[in-house]
């Protein structure tokens, strides 16, 4: 194969949409709740405005360029623009404590980065080198793209060249930063379209934070395609449930803790939804009672997914759940366009019935998390992504997830990993030992709980608590905190906490 011949057969996610936009500039690309509209031709030239901003603050092919804002169409521009030149777009949460935001922008070294007036004070808490660029989205945004040209760009970036970087917990504590190509982007869209009932031109609405892939993915899928973008600044029942009666949808993206409202505002409003071809994800961490509601008020199946910010929506998101029915099971079934083995320790394919921890690859698997290479070499072994999750293989080929290898909590679809919290509990001087497990939640899904064991008895729940709000995101802070003697806590013969004793026994006292 020549150079040539292997370029011909590359693409880019700035290339597809720079292509929608030729064919199509006046079709609506990008629409907001005020009521706001920019067509693919408008969208176009201003990605193009901002690649050129982005140029003259010194980024160029695989370059980082941060940003820390809620929703909103710049958002969306800027990481259009990204995907234009090459640059990575490392995409901050913002419901980050200052010192997770400070590890998260000096991880990856950014050029520059672009922030709403909205989390100033965050980021000032964080600080930032000052070689660092930072522009504010608003005024100084806007002036400097009247300044900038909207010539087309030279399109930089390549296939396995990274497009953006969106952030997971970390297993030893701190989030890491998992690095997502235009190669994975691309297949993941086209993954969509495959197994998900979603079609090239479908409208989305992405409510949930951009730096999360629920909202960042299905935005470019559409934008790549001819879809149309409905921007919503967070989960506003009222707005969406509108939309529902306004707009036809293909996936209408819904949250373990978010449906409840949902439900009562669709009834509220008497909303007849214009069309929605699926709905949902995480059936798992949602009560079936409520499956069964929302289907029926929106007359779409509901979405059982097992995927990842690693893996998009493989390796087992390919079956629906039926609209107006309460499921009785949850058994998923595998993506096309992947393969996947479970395994065992020692990476053995395990035997059907057995439990195994699942491995993936294909075209939709992330490029590994940035400057981490232990991790990589570590959950890349073999050629495979492990992904630290434990299925078993049912004789019918579909897949029922046992457990987390390395115990992560999903609480509200978020990722919460135990030594994140207990990191911090850890810190206070008069903690003698703690966990973290899981507990079952009507709204979450699931919620952290912390189990101490104290050096000192004037150590209070509160100080605990106080501690964990001021260096952790709120949903990773422990809802409970519950104070044993050192003896209690059950260990293995190497020392070793076992978490799932502490599980069962936190259980047994609930009940």
């Amino acid at each position: 194969m020549t150079p040539l011949t292997q370029q011909a057969g590359q693409s880019s996610v700035g290339a597809l949409f720079r292509g929608r936009a030729e064919l199509h500039p006046a079709s609506p690309a990008i629409q907001t709740t005020d009521g706001r509209v920019l067509s693919y031709g408008e969208l176009n030239q201003r990605v193009n405005r901002a690649a050129s901003v982005l140029a003259s603050l010194g980024a160029r092919r695989g370059d980082r360029v941060a940003i820390l804002s809620e929703n909103r169409p710049e958002y969306l521009e800027l990481l259009l623009a990204c995907a234009k030149i090459g640059a990575i777009l490392a995409c901050q949460n913002w419901r980050l404590a200052p010192p997770e935001l400070a590890h998260c922008v000096k991880l990856v070294e950014p050029v520059a980065v672009f922030a709403s007036e909205r989390h100033d004070s965050l980021l000032a808490k964080a600080g930032l080198p000052a070689t660092v660029h930072t522009v504010r989205i608003g005024a100084d945004y806007e002036a400097r793209l009247a300044a900038a040209s909207p010539a087309e760009p030279v399109l930089a970036a390549q296939a396995e060249d990274g497009l953006m970087i969106l952030y997971t917990s970390g297993t030893t504590g701190l989030p890491k930063g998992a690095v997502i190509s235009h190669r994975a982007e691309i297949a993941r869209s086209l993954v969509g379209y495959a197994d998900l009932g979603t079609r090239p031109g479908d409208t989305c609405m992405a409510w949930a934070p951009l730096f999360h892939m629920a909202a960042a993915e299905p935005s470019l899928s559409a934008l790549m395609a001819g879809g149309k973008v409905i921007v919503v600044d967070g989960f506003k029942p009222d707005e969406i449930a509108w939309h529902v009666g306004q707009e036809q949808f293909g996936h209408l993206l819904l949250m373990p803790g978010m449906i409840e409202p949902l439900i009562a505002e669709l009834e509220r409003q008497k909303i007849v939804p214009k069309g929605v071809r699926i709905c949902g994800a995480m059936a798992d961490l949602v009560p079936a009672h409520q499956i069964a509601k929302i289907t029926a008020l929106l007359g779409a199946p509901y979405l059982n997914t097992f995927g990842s910010t690693e893996t998009g929506a493989p390796p087992a998101s390919a079956n629906l759940l039926a609209a107006g029915q309460v499921p009785t099971r949850l058994s998923k079934q595998q993506n096309h366009f992947c393969e996947i083995r479970l395994v065992d320790a020692d990476d053995q394919d395990v035997p059907p019935g057995a439990p195994g921890e699942l491995a993936i690859r294909g075209p939709t698997v992330f490029s590994g998390y940035w400057n981490a290479p232990e991790t990589n070499e570590k959950d890349f072994r073999g050629g495979w992504f492990h992904m630290g999750d434990m299925f078993v293989r049912n004789a019918d080929g579909t897949l029922d997830f046992v457990d987390r290898v390395k115990y992560m909590i999903k609480s509200g679809g978020e990722n919460v990993y135990p030594a994140e919290i207990e990191r911090v509990l850890l810190l206070d001087a008069r903690v003698a030992d703690a966990i973290v497990v899981r507990r079952p939640d009507p709204k979450w899904g699931e919620v952290p709980v912390a189990i101490v064991a104290r050096k000192d008895d004037s150590l209070q729940a509160q100080d605990l608590l106080d501690r964990c709000r001021a260096e952790l995101a709120g949903y990773k802070r422990p809802k409970e905190i519950v104070f044993v003697e050192l003896e209690q806590l059950p260990r293995s013969t190497t020392g070793k906490i076992q978490r799932h004793e502490v599980e069962a026994w936190l259980k047994k006292q609930a009940s």
